[in-house]
């Protein structure tokens, strides 16, 4: 029985109950008694149905019959001694809602075999799911092409080595303090080694008067390099300090054979000092004959040079210049004397054959390590790029120096093609803001384009991984021409194409290198020949008289 029907048997009784009370004093006695006989049968009727009443859940503190009222949404009033329930017009009928099977119910279903069966094969379409996934990426990293390790590098192959031979020649100052001022263009210029000196004081031909640790008064002072080491490293240019010893005498670069040892040995005080006040690096002229006259002491010198300090973790460099050409010979001195980098004459400055220079790269490229090769073109003994190779080949010489697979070396003034007149060397021209007659401004003009055609190739040198470490491939060799591609692993490839000869030349290129069609010009020495971003067919290469490009193409897979 519900709460609703309990509470409307409740009411029947209560009005039954008040509607036989008049009654008593018109009927019989029997009648009375029989009505009193089915009213107690009635109460107890409902009695027992408010047994069951009380046994409901109870919500408040009331009795029995309120708190199934109070269910019901109705209200008692008691009257003398009944108890009237009044039940609202409209019952609200509570929304039964589903509240899910409880924890008995779940272990109930959980523990049937059909859902057994379900969970399973569900736990299986997931671990298949899960190995299908792991499957297609193990598949897709062995499918991808496999990236190189980066090889082992030097700061000095990170872009030109520039070497100011001359410190008066340099700035107006004419000392160590106007080469400080210019740190900034330097840096503009990209150039990561700066090559300074010598600024010792160094007699001519006199072994005796010999001061590797005092710096001629006319350059400087201590304090002045100080300054200058600090500066040129806050611009990310390591300083190398050149210390041949007897580098404005004419008996040789270590004076007699007799005074090779005497001098050797001074020079390794002299190293531990100037390492100590933070040069980067030593450069020193004929290490052939201080290699061969004292093995002993030039195996200190190399010591006390290369090997790191917990202060300075970073390899120093030694660098040895000689005046041989022969690429057998140079890279047989790289070896025995066991330098760092070797300067030497190997591009001989103003010959034109092609083919010869290609196979004394191709030689000294195969049995050393990039980071052993350089390659100069003048410098302190031969004097400036310009005078030696015409200043219409300036920039295709510039192009191949620094592209070239190694650490390019420049002398001050290259990159702007300063000639070298009646001395070797010239006074550095700064740009100025002073008005200029017509000459004198395309002069000008053509030192701004210059410069600005280094800065951009040492840029892009030392920053595209092919140019900066990539591999060394011949594509074209002739008399007068010459075409080589640098690669390395997913990097945008590079093609360096040239053309000494007086007239056009086609270079056709190898077809083993597995080249596009087309590749893109990214700098030229004609710009209206070869304008950059300009597309060129490789399977019918051809450049001008004198004429170079520097060509780039994507990779492909």
């Amino acid at each position: 029985m519900n709460t609703e029907e309990t509470n409307v048997d409740l009411q029947d009784a209560a009005d039954e109950t008040k509607d036989a009370e008049p009654k008593e004093a018109t009927e019989g006695p029997a009648q009375v008694s029989a009505d009193a006989d089915a009213t107690e049968a009635d109460v107890s009727e409902a009695d027992l149905d408010q047994e069951e009443q009380e046994k409901l859940p109870m919500t408040g503190g009331g009795d029995g019959a309120e708190d199934a009222v109070s269910a019901g949404g109705g209200e008692t009033v008691e009257e003398n001694g009944s108890v009237k329930l009044k039940m609202p017009e409209e019952a609200e009928v509570e929304e039964v809602k589903f509240t899910g099977l409880n924890k008995e119910e779940l272990l109930r279903v959980a523990g049937t075999p059909g859902w057994v069966r379900t969970r399973w094969a569900l736990l299986v379409v997931f671990w298949l799911g899960w190995l299908g996934m792991l499957g297609g990426a193990v598949l897709i990293i062995l499918q991808a092409p496999r990236c190189r390790d980066l090889p082992d590098t030097a700061w000095w192959n990170g872009g030109p080595l520039y070497q100011i031979g001359n410190i008066q020649a340099f700035t107006d100052a004419g000392d160590l303090k106007g080469v400080e001022q210019k740190m900034g263009s330097l840096s503009q210029l990209k150039v990561r080694g700066l090559l300074l000196g010598p600024i010792h004081v160094a007699p001519p031909d006199e072994a005796m008067s010999l001061r590797f640790e005092e710096i001629s008064s006319e350059l400087g002072n201590l304090e002045q390099f100080r300054s200058l080491v600090q500066a040129a490293h806050k611009k990310g240019i390591s300083v190398v300090l050149d210390l041949t010893p007897n580098y404005r005498g004419s008996s040789g670069p270590w004076f007699s054979n007799i005074s090779v040892t005497n001098v050797a040995e001074r020079l390794k005080s002299a190293l531990v000092f100037w390492m100590n006040e933070g040069v980067d690096g030593v450069q020193l002229a004929g290490v052939e004959r201080v290699a061969s006259v004292v093995p002993s002491l030039w195996l200190d010198i190399r010591a006390i040079v290369q090997n790191g300090t917990e202060e300075r973790p970073d390899k120093r460099v030694l660098i040895g210049v000689t005046e041989r050409s022969a690429a057998e010979e140079v890279s047989a001195l790289l070896s025995s004397s066991g330098v760092d980098l070797l300067v030497s004459r190997v591009l001989r400055p103003g010959n034109t054959d092609a083919g010869e220079l290609a196979q004394s790269v191709q030689l000294l490229y195969s049995s050393h390590s990039q980071t052993q090769l350089a390659w100069n073109l003048g410098g302190r003994a031969e004097g400036h790029l310009a005078s030696l190779v015409g200043p219409a080949l300036v920039r295709l010489h510039t192009l191949l120096l620094l592209t070239l697979p190694g650490a390019p070396v420049v002398n001050y003034g290259d990159e702007i093609g300063l000639m070298d007149q009646d001395t070797k060397f010239p006074r550095m021209l700064w740009d100025s803001d002073e008005e200029l007659n017509g000459t004198l401004q395309e002069e000008r003009a053509e030192r701004l384009s210059c410069r600005r055609f280094f800065r951009v190739l040492s840029e892009l040198r030392g920053k595209e991984r092919s140019l900066l470490y990539g591999d060394f491939l011949l594509l074209s060799n002739s008399s007068s021409s010459l075409a080589f591609q640098r690669v390395w692993d997913q990097s945008e490839r590079y093609i360096a194409a040239f053309n000494w000869a007086p007239e056009e030349a086609a270079l056709p290129l190898s077809r083993a290198a597995a080249l596009p069609q087309r590749a893109s010009v990214v700098l030229s020495t004609n710009a209206s020949a070869l304008p950059a971003d300009s597309s060129v067919d490789l399977t019918e290469l051809r450049l001008g008289p004198g004429q170079a490009a520097l060509l780039r193409f994507p990779y492909t897979g």
